[in-house]
């Protein structure tokens, strides 16, 4: 059908040769082909002559009978390496070990082995401090009846934690108080890894690839400063925070306990004057080259940087709704009025 429009088009001159030949996917030369073909026989003379042949070097039907009944009476549940042996050196067999296998296969005589995966290569350390940032958290019973998120952001590099803090539960917030104690402490980074978790992320098939170009909260704060988001798409990817989390699992609820610290607050305070700087003089590593990749701050507001934004419509009462609130916009000398206008809603960083 769709050669017959284009072949109708080109013979009512509405369609150039050219053109007729884009509509169907090909080449001019291609489409005079075509043409001559179905002039000649119709519309058989388009199918491919090469559907109802068969291949010259297609084996012959009792050969591949004789082939699976002797694997079936003889030489049943043999793997087909150690069959193909026997087939060539005892039956005077002539065909390949591939072709032994695929017609076993076709049979159902033997099963079909696993891919054996991608090589995978070990990912090298960061040359430098300051290249990459990993942030990640663990929910965990920390303390006794209580289960909170630990929020780590660590150096690719050196292994050196640069923040560490107890949640309630994980989220947009949280993360860039993260960001934000490593900026305030070493400066500006060059990248930024994490998981695909929905405060990071918007994802639009679960499990699939992150959309790039719809960022969220967390990333267009990112985007702000000039720092790259990478996403890690399996837990082996992120090995190095993994592998943290399991020792901070192994020490922390004990100490925590030895303390006998149950509150939230005390337990930060803890993880940031006793627990960390003692955890980075025991695992923290020096970097593969000299120097580092930060950049200082050189005087950034980082409120301004690291906050969440949210445009909305002022209503007729110089009013706009923001997470159930109705913020009032005060009198303004500039103009009488901000109804319909668009303004923005600066959510600034709380500790």
């Amino acid at each position: 059908m769709r050669f017959e429009e284009a072949y109708n088009g080109y013979q009512a001159k509405r369609l150039t040769q050219e053109e007729a030949a884009s509509l169907l996917g090909v080449c001019s030369r291609s489409f005079r082909g075509y043409m001559n073909r179905y002039e000649e026989s119709g519309l058989e003379g388009l199918c491919d002559k090469r559907m109802d042949a068969l291949s010259a070097r297609c084996a012959p039907v009792d050969e591949v009978m004789a082939l699976t009944d002797l694997y079936t009476e003889r030489y049943n549940g043999w793997n087909v390496r150690h069959f193909h042996q026997r087939y060539q050196r005892e039956h005077e067999g002539s065909r390949s070990y591939s072709w032994v296998k695929n017609q076993l296969q076709s049979a159902k005589l033997v099963d079909k082995g696993k891919s054996p995966g991608p090589h995978r290569i070990k990912r090298l350390p960061s040359a430098l401090p300051g290249m990459m940032i990993h942030q990640d958290g663990s929910t965990h019973l920390w303390v006794p009846g209580v289960y909170w998120d630990l929020i780590v952001t660590m150096d690719d590099a050196t292994n050196e934690h640069y923040s560490m803090r107890f949640v309630e539960e994980e989220g947009t917030v949280s993360s860039l108080l993260g960001v934000k104690d490593v900026l305030e402490t070493k400066g500006i980074f060059c990248s930024f890894y994490s998981d695909r978790g929905s405060h990071y992320w918007h994802t639009p098939e679960a499990g699939g690839k992150v959309d790039k170009n719809n960022p969220t909260q967390f990333g267009v704060a990112l985007k702000r400063l000039g720092i790259d988001m990478i996403a890690a798409y399996s837990p082996e990817a992120r090995g190095r925070s993994e592998r943290a989390f399991g020792t901070h699992q192994g020490r922390l609820p004990q100490e925590l306990a030895l303390k006998g610290i149950t509150d939230i607050k005390m337990a930060n305070d803890y993880l940031e004057n006793h627990y960390m700087p003692a955890f980075n003089e025991a695992f923290s590593r020096p970097a593969r080259e000299e120097g580092n990749a930060f950049v200082d701050l050189a005087g950034v507001n980082l409120d301004d940087y690291l906050c969440e934004r949210y445009e909305r419509t002022v209503r007729r009462d110089n009013c706009v709704l923001f997470n159930n609130l109705s913020l009032q916009l005060p009198k303004d000398k500039h103009r009488y009025h901000y109804v319909k206008a668009k303004v923005m809603v600066v959510v600034h960083l709380y500790p």
